[in-house]
């Protein structure tokens, strides 16, 4: 039986083409749906293929042929409340956008290693999933932008754990006043929580390309349930699955487990 708070839709968004270190993503996305499809009726993304450049960034076809994708079934399933296991830190601005449009005062808690603020001027890789934070804001490519509803406002928007990014992402934050999350904050309204896996303590969980992350998992799940258990998650996006193999597949989804049940608020 399902618990009173799963979720409406779980969103498989497999998308690696945002990533500049991507071998590996596919292999995660993958393993994160199967575990997340014990929360709410399944939606995949289409595949697309390798993509061609565009607007500065790499593979760029790819990941806007996905992002309409996301769109259209999102507005078809209309689900109040979205999980989804991507995939590349990117898929995170359709769904952003959606549930935005749908709660005009949603706040977006970005935990990750890394700052994602750059824009395809200022990033030295042209990779997209160092862009996500700046596009929700409103510095997407103009071809995304057309797609995308009201920007968010820096206001409702709080770091958890980030410390790296060049001198453009970091211009970025003190340009829009972004800020982290403060430990005893009280956020009013409805919370959608972007989890990069990366943002854990690789003693933990090394299961990524990217092991810049300094949180404790236990952290980790302890700030899913709390916004959980306060009846303010209306969307959870867990990304950056990178397992080497499907040995490091089966033990990595332990946690992404672990993650879905505290955002259904199922005890452990």
């Amino acid at each position: 039986m399902k618990a009173q708070r799963d979720f409406d839709l779980v969103l498989s968004y497999p998308q690696w083409q945002g990533s500049a270190r991507h071998e590996n993503l596919l292999r995660g996305a993958l393993a994160a749906a199967e575990v997340c499809a014990e929360y709410g009726p399944l939606a995949q993304v289409p595949l697309a293929g390798e993509g061609l450049a565009g607007e500065g960034i790499r593979r760029w076809t790819a990941i806007l042929e996905q992002f309409r994708s996301a769109q259209r079934l999102l507005r078809q399933a209309g689900p109040k409340r979205l999980l989804t296991a991507g995939g590349d830190c990117s898929v995170d601005v359709a769904v952003i956008d959606y549930l935005h449009r749908l709660y005009p005062d949603l706040t977006v808690i970005w935990v990750d290693a890394h700052l994602d603020a750059n824009t395809a001027e200022t990033s030295p890789s042209g990779s997209f999933h160092g862009m996500p934070v700046a596009a929700i804001m409103g510095e997407a490519p103009a071809e995304m932008l057309r797609d995308l509803g009201p920007s968010l406002p820096p206001t409702r928007f709080r770091y958890v754990s980030a410390q790296v990014g060049d001198d453009g992402e970091w211009r970025f934050q003190r340009g829009r006043g972004l800020e982290w999350l403060g430990p005893d904050e009280v956020i009013g309204g409805p919370v959608h929580i972007h989890f990069d896996l990366d943002a854990l303590d690789p003693a933990e969980f090394p299961y990524v390309a990217y092991k810049d992350g300094v949180l404790p998992l236990a952290a980790g799940v302890e700030l899913v349930r709390r916004f959980a258990a306060a009846g303010k998650l209306v969307g959870l996006t867990l990304t950056e699955f990178a397992p080497a193999d499907d040995d490091e597949a089966a033990n990595g989804v332990r946690v992404l487990a672990e993650l879905c049940r505290a955002a259904a608020s199922r005890d452990p």
